[in-house]
């Protein structure tokens, strides 16, 4: 594994405590090696030294044995990421030299963990110097973290300067949160369970609501965010990928083609805005300052490296019709947003009401309809709302819970949540990365609203306080069609 960007946040963050959850499982081979690159001329040993002491912080008791075994395959070279001779000609070498010391074959693979401007340069230099060309069944891989791109043209261009040096198969364009159990069951509870399948569509299904709540702000990312926002930085990537795995049709096949067939079709069948759509169907906010958890928060203007009238979203929710034959006149309600009253994932499947005429006559006023929750995170499970009878001479009807949790039933998984994808990229799976197709499509529907909002700036920004669910505009969003959105205490807890 080669990473490029190493000394980061997240090689230290996530990528090794991954690797290490890996070797600790025994899915790591004996002859693996890690070739660190970064801007900073360090020695290898100087490097080990950081990154065993990294290891020690983000990892929960941690094996020495096992940390003597990736300190010693783990190996660094610095330099200009733009010099197209010295720096990749260290590499040529190193990767010569470890893998003969290792004695592994030459199977690599590169994780650009770097700002997504310098991915096609990256790239292009890696192949420029031989580093990606397959021989005598030798496989070169590369993984590409989010975003790919900032709009549908930005990303058909990375597309298109990747495809000249690239195959498609080589490609594996990361998104962490499909490497969650959670997100990975779904396919596994629709279409492994008989009872579900069958009525996972229209005549059955009233709306589906997916939400990404974060109680943080932006942090130390502000530089980044004030140019992204919570749109392109949530919506295109991790919320689509939910949308397609809980709305695609059966696969033939767990293959990786099948599966994301099924998926780009959801994508195409999305509903593209209109100008006129995005002020009806689109919500943006901005969080002013508030109180989360009786701690003040400060507004989004004043965060580090935040401009002081910055009308950059840190909220948007959307409503979306996928147009096909499961899915007509089924809404789904989309959102994500910063400083919100608790952390959570989650998608929900609301079911269409009971006729009431059988309980004419009974105290029953109002009957429970039924509704899934799939919890990806902070607590990953399933809950399954429906009614009973509450015990007593009359007929009156209680709402009770069927809750699945993970660590209940399983026992609780250590996970950085790239382990699984990690894995895959080196066995050639790439069922859980997204494809060049996925990645236009996907932008396709968020490019137009991108625009109007640059068009029209915002002017009651801020206009939700830090602490509470949004703006009152996504409120309206779903009361205007008789809906409302799921914020309960209950939902806080999961």
């Amino acid at each position: 594994m080669v990473i490029f960007g190493a000394t980061g946040d997240l090689t230290k963050r996530k990528l090794f405590p991954a690797l290490y959850n890996l070797a600790k499982d025994g899915f790591l081979p004996e002859n693996f090696a890690v070739i660190a690159v970064g801007r900073q001329e360090l020695e290898t040993d100087d490097f080990r030294h950081q990154i065993i002491a990294d290891l020690k912080e983000f990892i929960e008791t941690p094996d020495k044995k096992l940390i003597e075994w990736f300190e010693e395959r783990t190996y660094y070279t610095g330099g200009d990421f733009d010099d197209d001779k010295k720096l990749f000609t260290d590499i040529k070498d190193l990767l010569r030299e470890v893998c003969q010391k290792h004695d592994i074959p030459e199977n690599f693979f590169y994780y650009l963990a770097t700002p997504p401007q310098l991915f096609a340069n990256v790239a292009g230099k890696i192949h420029k110097n031989g580093l990606s060309k397959e021989e005598e069944g030798h496989w070169r891989r590369f993984i590409f973290e989010k975003p790919f791109g900032r709009d549908i043209e930005s990303a058909k261009k990375l597309n298109r300067e990747l495809g000249k040096i690239l195959n498609e198969r080589q490609i594996y364009r990361i998104d962490h949160y499909l490497g969650k159990e959670t997100v990975q069951n779904i396919l596994v509870f629709r279409f492994g369970n008989s009872i579900f399948e069958p009525i996972w569509n229209r005549n059955f299904i009233d709306h589906v609501q997916i939400t990404v709540s974060e109680e943080l702000g932006v942090e130390t990312r502000g530089g980044y965010y004030d140019k992204a926002g919570a749109l392109r930085d949530m919506i295109p990537n991790h919320i689509f990928q939910l949308i397609t795995l809980t709305a695609m049709e059966p696969p033939v096949s767990f293959e990786a083609d099948a599966v994301r067939d099924e998926q780009s079709k959801i994508l195409h069948a999305i509903q593209p805005f209109a100008p006129e759509d995005v002020l009806h169907n689109a919500v943006r906010g901005q969080y002013g300052a508030g109180e989360i958890e009786e701690k003040k928060s400060a507004a989004y203007r004043s965060e580090q490296s935040v401009a002081l009238q910055s009308n950059t979203e840190t909220f948007a929710a959307l409503k979306l019709s996928i147009d096909n034959w499961r899915w007509a006149d089924v809404p789904f309600y989309i959102r994500t947003g910063k400083r919100l009253p608790a952390k959570r994932t989650d998608v929900t499947i609301q079911f269409k009401k009971a006729p009431l005429m059988l309980f004419r006559g009974t105290s029953v006023e109002k009957l429970t309809t039924n509704r899934l929750v799939i919890h990806v995170q902070p607590n990953e499970g399933i809950t399954l709302h429906f009614g009973a009878k509450i015990p007593g001479p009359i007929v009156n009807m209680g709402t009770v819970d069927m809750d699945f949790d993970y660590v209940d039933h399983f026992g609780e998984q250590i996970s950085t949540g790239y382990e699984r994808l990690l894995y895959d990229c080196m066995t050639g799976d790439a069922t859980l990365f997204q494809r060049a197709d996925m990645v236009e499509a996907s932008w396709q529907v968020v490019s137009p609203i991108l625009d109007v909002w640059q068009a029209i700036p915002a002017r009651d920004f801020p206009n939700y306080e830090a602490g509470t669910w949004g703006p009152a505009d996504a409120d309206e969003l779903l009361a205007k069609d008789g809906r409302k959105w799921r914020n309960t205490i209950e939902v806080i807890e999961k």
